[in-house]
């Protein structure tokens, strides 16, 4: 971990630290270990936002940290075709290989640090498995699935995909080099990543070199979560511990930061989050299994639309040219 990365921080245009005499730096509301749970045909996930209030998250729904698992041949493990409705998917992969396809004719592979991006919508047929080579090889396998919700006035548009790849990420670091900062959505200072989303976020993939800091400006009006992925540091004003497999939800504030311990595990040299902030959408929420709506008639309504086939339907695999 991870897959796109540079020889030399310092060669990277720099985010301006915040002016903590004119910020306010966001205090920790709150520290939660994410379970350990399995996804579509078996894949390990840890749950990262398990027990934590959907009011905190929102525009949020769901995080599943994919591993990090190393496969062994014939054990990697996908998920089949499911329907989605009335909000995004985000997966990002930080090592080995993702196919995805839908029912509209979509697909494509993601890998070392490439993101897809599905506006799920009004309703799409959806599945991701590792292909055939990696399932044969076995391999290194970790990545995270994010859910952002869509306001109630999007949650009928037409399905679309953005496939990001790494090199596009907008890479950045603090003014001393200590950490490297992939913007892939968002806006942080002067500074925009690729991602085009309907709900205003900021989505960042930040390694964080051992006793650095890295302090950012942040909408006073987004929430502010930090998920660990590997490594141990301290957070926010208080400088609050947490180390890999822990949320740190924010309070309020214009500015977080983050320190990395100066000794770190060995599995993980340094510091690794995942930061997410986003402008709360504020209405009510019916979740249920792949659908986010805004009432249960609604939910009804998914199920009985995807049952009808009125989501998509299962594309035929290609028949085998006929014998000559």
């Amino acid at each position: 971990m991870p897959a796109i990365t540079v020889e030399n921080n310092l060669t990277l245009p720099r985010v301006t630290a915040p002016a903590l005499d004119e910020a306010t730096e966001r205090p920790v509301k709150s520290v939660t270990t994410a379970p350990r749970g399995f996804e579509g045909e078996g894949f390990p996930v840890h749950r990262a936002f398990h027990g934590v209030d959907l009011a905190d998250l929102d525009p949020f729904i769901h995080l599943d940290q994919m591993g990090e698992v190393e496969y062994a041949p014939g054990e990697p493990k996908g998920t089949p075709w499911h329907p989605h409705r009335g909000f995004e998917t985000v997966t990002y992969m930080i090592d080995g290989i993702m196919e995805h396809e839908d029912s509209e004719g979509g697909g494509g592979v993601i890998t070392n640090g490439d993101t897809q991006w599905m506006t799920a919508g009004s309703g799409m047929l959806h599945k991701e498995v590792p292909p055939e080579h990696l399932v044969m090889s076995g391999g290194l396998f970790h990545g995270f699935q994010l859910w952002v919700n869509l306001p109630a006035k999007d949650k009928w548009i037409p399905p679309r995909y953005q496939d990001l790849s790494g090199a596009e990420s907008a890479l950045l670091t603090t003014p001393d080099g200590g950490a490297l900062i992939r913007l892939i959505a968002g806006s942080i200072g002067d500074h925009d990543g690729p991602g085009d989303t309907h709900t205003p976020i900021t989505m960042i993939h930040a390694t964080v070199n051992p006793g650095a800091r890295l302090q950012l400006p942040w909408r006073a009006d987004f929430n502010a979560l930090t998920y660990v992925l590997g490594g141990l540091g301290s957070f926010g004003l208080e400088r609050r511990p947490a180390e890999s497999g822990q949320l740190v939800v924010f309070g309020a504030g214009d500015a977080i930061s983050i320190t990395a311990e100066d000794s770190q595990e060995t599995r993980s040299p340094n510091l690794e989050v995942l930061i997410l902030g986003g402008l709360p959408i504020r209405e009510p929420v019916a979740w249920h299994g792949p659908f986010v709506m805004n009432n249960r008639a609604e939910l009804i309504q998914a199920f009985e639309d995807y049952e009808a086939g009125k989501l998509g339907r299962i594309p035929h695999a290609p028949l085998p040219d006929p014998p000559e």
